[in-house]
């Protein structure tokens, strides 16, 4: 794995070799790149070209510190740092879930080498989803102490093993942080933050997760809105060659054109 050090900790990603313009992928919540977008970087829908697996702090192989703020705002920084730190001309970024907040509040610092921006089913608004309002609902030191153990159990028994490795891997307070974070929202919000941005956009949302009237009328204000067949929220697990797919096409069309 390669290593930016950023001011307030290392951050580890895979950096799989390629030609055309750059991928970066981001993670969501309790999850890491690393685990959750091998399946989808090797296929060859978009084997050819280069693509950059990032783990955010707390997450995965990167480093955990205890006195960082773990908000979306927080993560942003440190992705946008890495940006500046790989001085690419031009970077796509997938964002997924809590990482498509964090890829529209690091485009919005740094905007400039961002020629497409894909969302897979990301969080807009204020309020978080099911699990991270379950998580933020909790103090810091009961998910510590037994919250993290007991929801990683409860994704295994409902057949997300995947999620499950990632979540029990993953820093107990970095967890809650970026949950209570999710929730409490910040202003302006990522939804505006979204449509202010100028680059191509684009949502996707698993079939399975609709409907998502959040996100399926972002295409009345220049967002394109696609759906992944055999798919839900969880969909680098559901169904990776799909989504390698999809992704592959969204990008083509948009460097094409």
């Amino acid at each position: 794995m390669q290593v930016f050090h950023s001011p307030h900790g290392a951050l580890r990603y895979h950096d799989l070799p390629g030609s055309g313009v750059p991928l970066l992928f981001v993670h969501g919540l309790g999850c890491a790149a690393s685990s959750d977008f091998p399946r989808v970087a090797a296929d060859p829908a978009l084997a050819g070209r280069r693509r950059l697996l990032l783990d955010l702090l707390g997450a995965g192989f990167s480093d955990r510190p205890d006195d960082f703020a773990y908000t979306i705002a927080a993560h942003a920084e440190t992705v946008a740092g890495l940006i500046n730190h790989l001085g690419l001309p031009q970077l796509d970024i997938v964002g997924h879930s809590m990482g498509g907040a964090v890829a529209i509040a690091a485009c919005s610092l740094r905007p400039a080498p961002v020629t497409r921006l894909v969302l897979l089913e990301p969080n807009l608004d204020a309020g978080g989803g099911v699990f991270s309002r379950a998580l933020a609902a909790m103090s810091e030191q009961e998910f510590v102490s037994r919250g993290q153990r007991r929801m990683a159990r409860l994704a295994s028994r409902e057949g997300s093993p995947l999620w499950a490795g990632s979540l029990s891997a993953s820093h107990a307070p970095a967890v809650h942080r970026a949950a209570v974070s999710l929730v409490q929202g910040v202003e302006p919000g990522w939804r505006s933050q979204l449509l202010a941005l100028t680059m191509p956009r684009s949502v996707v949302v698993g079939e399975r997760s609709l409907p998502q009237p959040g996100l399926t009328c972002l295409a009345q204000d220049g967002v394109s809105v696609h759906v992944l067949a055999d798919a839900g929220h969880a969909m680098s697990e559901d169904n990776p060659a799909g989504l390698a797919a999809l992704l592959a096409d969204i990008l083509e069309q948009d460097h094409v054109a």
